[in-house]
């Protein structure tokens, strides 16, 4: 992690998962959203947080509010941040009509609720996002780069305009979400992002194998190989 200047945030919601990681200081700070949440078997959403917090009391963490609509969402969002200094309120830049939440994240920003602007994915939102929050209080404004990727557009000629963007205003910060590998972590950098998040498999490449000399992989792989062949007892003599 000290090769790099970006912070590195694990994505996830496995809650011993994320003790350990925090115990072995494998990442900077922590994210979770409702999907995660499920899939990780989370029953008690209040609960959950509360232990998340206890166990990582100086990382910062983001929990996402869960209504669709405004009124639902500030009086989550208000729930949510008292939970801890570290905690950060993640709020989606749409609802599922569409509908922007740039009128509650500038309320909750003037508030100082520290947010997390998330499933951002264009400079216009960006801008919105930028201009909404209050300066001072600190905001990440996450970009999914991944998923644009996926679409097939090159995300980075977006996410180096969204690093001017959000650094002309005090304590925002650009958040590179949807990481698919090491490599993003290494472009993210390079462009002057603030943060990405990882998921664990993610994670444990960047602090197992960033900087490795390719020219051992060879050698290492063929020996992955011949552990399987030996496991497996197959033959073809």
């Amino acid at each position: 992690m000290t090769q790099l200047n970006i912070e590195v945030f694990a994505d996830g919601a496995d809650i011993e998962a994320m003790k350990l990681a925090y115990k072995n200081k494998e990442v900077d700070g922590f994210t979770t959203n409702p999907s995660l949440m499920a899939k990780a078997g989370v029953s008690d959403y209040n609960a959950f947080a509360k232990e998340v917090v206890k166990e990582i009391p100086d990382a910062s963490i983001s929990f996402e509010v869960f209504a669709d609509d405004l009124e639902t969402m500030e009086q989550e969002a208000e729930i949510l941040k008292q939970y801890g200094d570290n905690v950060f309120v993640k709020i989606p830049i749409v609802n599922t009509k569409g509908e922007s939440t740039i009128p509650l994240i500038k309320k909750l920003s003037a508030d100082h609720v520290r947010l997390n602007v998330t499933a951002v994915y264009t400079i216009e939102q960006v801008k919105e996002i930028t201009e909404a929050v209050t300066e001072g209080v600190p905001t990440y404004v996450s970009v999914f780069a991944g998923r644009i990727a996926d679409t097939g557009v090159d995300p980075l000629p977006l996410m180096k305009e969204a690093v001017e963007i959000t650094h002309s205003k005090q304590g925002v910060k650009l958040l590179w979400a949807s990481c698919r590998e090491v490599i993003n972590v290494i472009q993210a950098d390079s462009i002057g992002a603030d943060i990405i998040t990882c998921p664990a498999g993610v994670v444990t490449k960047v602090n197992n194998n960033l900087g490795r000399d390719i020219e051992e992989l060879s050698v290492d792989t063929v020996k992955g190989f011949a552990k399987d062949i030996q496991s497996s007892g197959l033959s073809i003599l």
